[in-house]
């Protein structure tokens, strides 16, 4: 029986599933957390992954690995292989200016036709403008960008600063993937390739593609699905010959755990929320509310994500004093509608719509409306209108929706499984609780060691028939017109 392992390194944590290669059968798994915050060393991914290795039993049996992560976070290195800077994550949006001087620069059109993204803060151009701009040394000792996955990646395969690594700071062995490569706002999807001049107009430095000839910095080398970046060395807890795959995005990689395909939404509600659909199309947004990424199985990955999403029924929990499994009861107590009472969930300032400074509202309350039934329902409506919002944009690409997979933490509250069915205008299904993102990695190690992509099925928990309430849409667009504050 051949073994295969995914890893899932995320926001939060690092999760490792070990899978059956023919039949996807879970083994074991493991995983460990990552520290908090927007600015994160490197170094705590790595030790993070070696922990969840270990609590998942090792490698030993294992034939192949793949690592998908967290997009558009920022990794520079240096000549000698060593993080010039603690890395820059997607939710980081200290660069929401450098973004908007990037797009004022070229305009929303040029860089949606080059690229399939309108620059937002979350993107890698944007922070590597920031770096320039802000920390101009340091942009001047980048030899090397890389993200998260790819420099993971990279140290699977042996390399990394000369002190710790077996095979040393070879730059030109970082490799990426299309999904991951799509989500920089300087690789194009539709091209299949690098804008060279959009990396240099963000950094302020020419840029090369590793193993090319030339020079500039270091941008890794983007393999194709089934395309092995290498195999493993032994090294720290890793054992040598593991088969490595090119790695993903995190959306990407829960796109192919799931096994999605053309006319599939996935509604993903984690950290952050994302709404996304597999197509056999590129997209091109030019007002930039849809983001037109890659997928990890060739095809192309259109997405509308927002910052808030789960913690927003956490920090309304809190509010009123429950827990998750209260917080359902209220919300499912309260009539479709809230009352009248209506959140918009910008808690973190937003990233679709583009708002990084924005505060969240709520609105409609009177004195009947107050009661905790109404705010604790308002907030599950809130949370799921913006991700509708995003659902419809996709779809106004020309992107055929017939299904919502309904995904994350949040997926298995029984208010957030109720109020979807209202809020969307198509059947929503929960797949069972699973590590999808984790699988999807799994998935492709698969596929780099056989040759062939994998079919496991994929459980379903439940299913129900869309019946939409249009109040709940009205009383949000409403709200949103309200405004909100921005932050002192």
């Amino acid at each position: 029986m051949s073994l295969v392992a995914g890893v899932d390194s995320s926001t939060q944590s690092c999760k490792v599933v070990v899978r059956d290669a023919s039949s996807g059968a879970l083994v074991r798994s493991g995983s460990a957390k990552h520290p908090e915050g927007t600015e994160v060393a490197p170094s705590a991914w790595w030790a993070a992954l070696l922990e969840a290795i270990a609590a998942a039993g090792g490698l030993d049996d294992v034939d192949a690995i793949s690592v998908a992560g967290q997009q558009h976070g920022m990794v520079v290195l240096d000549a000698e292989g060593e993080v010039v800077r603690d890395a820059l994550l997607w939710n980081d949006t200290r660069s929401a200016d450098a973004a908007r001087d990037l797009v004022d620069e070229l305009g929303a059109d040029e860089w949606a036709r080059r690229t399939g993204t309108v620059p937002v803060a979350s993107f890698t151009a944007t922070k590597l403008r920031w770096l320039r701009d802000a920390e101009p040394a340091s942009a001047e000792r980048v030899a090397a960008v890389a993200l998260p996955h790819d420099w993971l990646t990279w140290r699977l395969l042996g390399y990394g600063p000369r002190d710790s690594s077996p095979l040393g700071p070879d730059l030109d062995e970082l490799v990426t993937d299309r999904s991951d490569a799509s989500g920089t706002s300087y690789w194009s999807p539709a091209d299949d390739g690098y804008d060279l001049e959009l990396f240099e107009r963000a950094l302020g430095r020419p840029g090369r593609v590793a193993g090319g000839d030339g020079a500039g910095v270091v941008l890794p080398r983007v393999l194709g699905p089934s395309e092995a970046a290498g195999t493993t060395v032994a090294h720290a807890s890793v054992p040598a010959g593991l088969v490595v795959a090119a790695g993903a995005g995190d959306n990407a990689g829960a796109a192919l755990g799931l096994d999605a395909g053309v006319g599939d939404l996935v509604i993903s509600i984690g950290t952050s929320g994302t709404a996304f659909a597999v197509t056999d199309h590129p997209v091109a947004d030019r007002s930039g509310t849809v983001a037109g990424f890659a997928d990890a199985a060739g095809g192309f990955l259109p997405l509308v994500a927002t910052l808030n999403a789960a913690r927003v029924l956490s920090s309304i929990g809190a509010l009123l004093g429950v827990d998750h499994d209260e917080l359902a009861r209220l919300a499912l107590a309260a009539e479709p509608g809230s009352g009248g009472v209506s959140l918009v969930p910008y808690f973190e300032g937003e990233r679709t719509p583009d708002l990084p400074r924005a505060t969240a509202t709520l609105a409609g309350l009177t004195l009947a409306s107050t009661t905790r039934e109404n705010v604790a329902r308002a907030a599950v409506e809130g949370m799921l209108s913006a991700l509708a919002d995003g659902a419809a944009a996709v779809r106004d690409q020309g992107v055929e929706v017939h299904r919502v997979l309904l995904i994350g933490g949040a997926a298995l509250n029984p208010a957030v499984q109720a109020v979807a069915a209202q809020v969307f205008d198509v059947p929503v299904s929960v797949p069972s609780p699973g590590e999808y993102v984790a699988d999807g990695a799994a998935r492709q190690a698969a596929w780099a060691l056989t040759g062939g992509r994998p079919r496991w099925e994929v459980a379903i928990r439940s299913s129900a028939e869309a019946s939409p309430v249009p109040a709940i849409a009205e009383r949000y667009r409403a709200a949103q017109q309200l405004g909100s504050l921005p932050r002192g």
